[in-house]
């Protein structure tokens, strides 16, 4: 389930790079099938555009309430100290031992008591924002390495978790009602009828993701769900789709092939692929040209940074 691509692509080039070709399309509002990190969607609200926003993994759902969903609300110092509340307190049990795999013990009851104190806030947009604070957190902890462990100072993460709450970008009300869902890109497509523009994100395949990023989205979404055993009924259920495990070439093409078809009816299309030697930016291009005209294709080279060139093709009715 990495939707993220394993990549940044909520970095300032990567996001510049998106926007730069966006502003050259014609819209009102933008479906994100895919949304992963909500970068993108925040931003598209400044340009007044309604925003629809998905995406199957929960941590990214809830990162889409709180930052694209949600018009106004904030945490407040008394929602803080709620979420707060006795966090390095062990409890009799763990609610999500699994943290113990991705943690240290003290470590993982914070974030459990952290889970559990938010679901107690009384909006679920104060919720969402917690939560999102949450995973920043855990993304800080994953940042130290085995050598760099010792450098973190002990029972620090309700400070860390205070001083990312002033690095929360503040909430854009663009006067819409945006939307957040948590539905295969599928099904959300299919029922997406008033969207001007989809901007489809393609997923990288999951048999190269990178696999520290891998750990900290899994990890994310095992926070978010409160345990692992929802990863083998998902499996049961998803069969064959574009943000699970693809085999080959061809099966990753076919997939997109038949999402395509699926978004027929919006109007314009901007779809955003990583050109890494797995599918080539030709190979993609025809695939796209099978279904609709293509209309321009924009590449960026990353490669000094991240070792690939980005590629997205638009394409209209």
């Amino acid at each position: 389930m990495q939707t993220q691509n394993a990549l940044n692509t909520g970095s300032i080039g990567w996001l510049g790079f998106e926007l730069s070709v966006i502003r050259r399309l014609k819209f009102r509002s933008v479906a994100l099938p895919l949304a992963g990190e909500p970068h993108l969607g925040h931003y598209l609200k400044r340009w007044q555009a309604r925003v629809l926003a998905n995406d199957p993994a929960q941590w990214a759902w809830t990162k889409s309430q709180a930052f694209i969903e949600n018009n106004s609300e904030t945490l407040t110092e008394e929602d803080v100290e709620s979420v707060l509340d006795d966090a390095y307190v062990p409890r009799k049990s763990f609610r999500n031992p699994t943290l113990l795999t991705w943690f240290n013990e003290t470590d993982a009851w914070w974030f459990d008591n952290v889970r559990a104190n938010a679901d107690q806030l009384g909006s679920p947009f104060k919720r969402a924002l917690a939560l999102a604070l949450g995973m920043s957190v855990g993304d800080y902890v994953f940042s130290f390495n085995l050598d760099t462990r010792d450098m973190r100072q002990p029972l620090s993460l309700s400070n860390v978790f205070r001083r990312l709450l002033h690095t929360v970008p503040q909430p854009v009300n663009n006067q819409c009602r945006n939307t957040s869902s948590n539905q295969s890109a599928k099904a959300f497509l299919a029922e997406s009828q008033q969207a001007d523009l989809m901007f489809l994100r393609l997923p990288h395949p999951t048999r190269s993701v990178d696999s520290r990023n891998a750990r900290v989205l899994t990890w994310r979404e095992e926070w978010m769900r409160q345990g692992k055993g929802f990863w083998s009924e998902q499996a049961k259920e998803r069969g064959p789709k574009l943000d699970s495990y693809v085999e080959t070439k061809e099966q990753y093409l076919g997939l997109i092939d038949d999402l395509l078809q699926t978004a027929a009816h919006v109007p314009m299309w901007a779809i955003e692929a990583v050109s890494d030697g797995f599918v080539s930016t030709d190979e993609l291009t025809e695939c796209v040209g099978n279904t609709r005209k293509i209309e321009a294709t924009y590449t960026k080279d990353f490669s000094e940074l991240l070792g690939i060139q980005a590629v997205i093709i638009t394409a209209g009715t």
